[in-house]
């Protein structure tokens, strides 16, 4: 097909998720279907506060072939799944629904795709400390990444300790590891000097918000050895 046409066969692909404005994947994803021959076309939707599921369910009536899911649906959408996949099961967290005949399978790719990203840099995880800023679906996601490859220590920051506590322990009780250690965001002057691998995975600093960083301070950049921000637009972070 010619870009850009459109007919009675065309399958529907897309984004859930709020907000869904900066998102690259409909270039992403249109680019490679018309590349490989594939009469598809990616859209963004953009789903109101608990319309989550509403947004399976209505895609599911309306055959939408996939969806990828972002912030802040990756565990919401879950009981609306008719099967989840074991290791989107164990993150609790799912980023990716393919269709089939009884519903939409739910995946994550998050974990996986990070890993993959960190080792074309040349990043390690094995016996490494990491500080990871967030516990929400991307941050559970690199919490049982760091411990199933792993990394000696985890200082989980969070603006919840209470949610950041609760990772670790799915993490602890579902990879044997106790590894976790869960904190305030404010209280990273707690964390032992020295320069550790550090993860960013809240939604803080996603356009069109792109002018703050999780934390401000410049001495806790001192405890900075890699950073790692998994916010992509924009590509440069503050």
């Amino acid at each position: 097909m010619a870009a850009g046409d459109i007919d009675g066969k065309t399958r529907v692909c897309g984004l859930i998720g709020n907000p869904v404005e900066h998102t690259l994947s409909p270039d992403i994803h249109n680019t490679l279907a018309r590349f490989c021959g594939v009469n598809l076309a990616y859209v963004p939707f953009y789903v109101e506060k608990g319309l989550a599921g509403d947004a399976v369910r209505g895609a599911w009536a309306l055959n939408i072939l996939g969806l990828n899911v972002t912030v802040p649906y990756k565990s919401e959408v879950i009981p609306f799944c008719s099967k989840i996949d074991p290791l989107a099961e164990k993150i609790g967290a799912v980023n990716t629904l393919v269709r089939t005949d009884g519903g939409f399978l739910g995946y994550n790719t998050d974990m996986t795709g990070l890993y993959r990203a960190m080792q074309e840099d040349g990043v390690r995880l094995e016996g490494e400390e990491v500080i990871l800023l967030g516990a929400g679906g991307v941050g559970r996601a690199v919490a049982f990444l760091c411990a199933m490859k792993g990394a000696k220590r985890v200082y989980l920051l969070n603006r919840s300790e209470q949610k950041a506590a609760a990772v670790a322990g799915e993490v602890r009780k579902k990879t044997g590891r106790d590894c976790i250690c869960a904190m305030k965001l404010e209280d990273w002057k707690q964390i032992p000097k020295g320069r550790r691998l550090t993860i960013q995975a809240t939604s803080v600093g996603l356009y069109p918000d792109c002018g703050r960083a999780v934390i401000e301070e410049k001495a806790f950049y001192e405890k900075v050895k890699t950073g790692d921000d998994l916010i992509y637009q924009p590509a440069r972070t503050r």
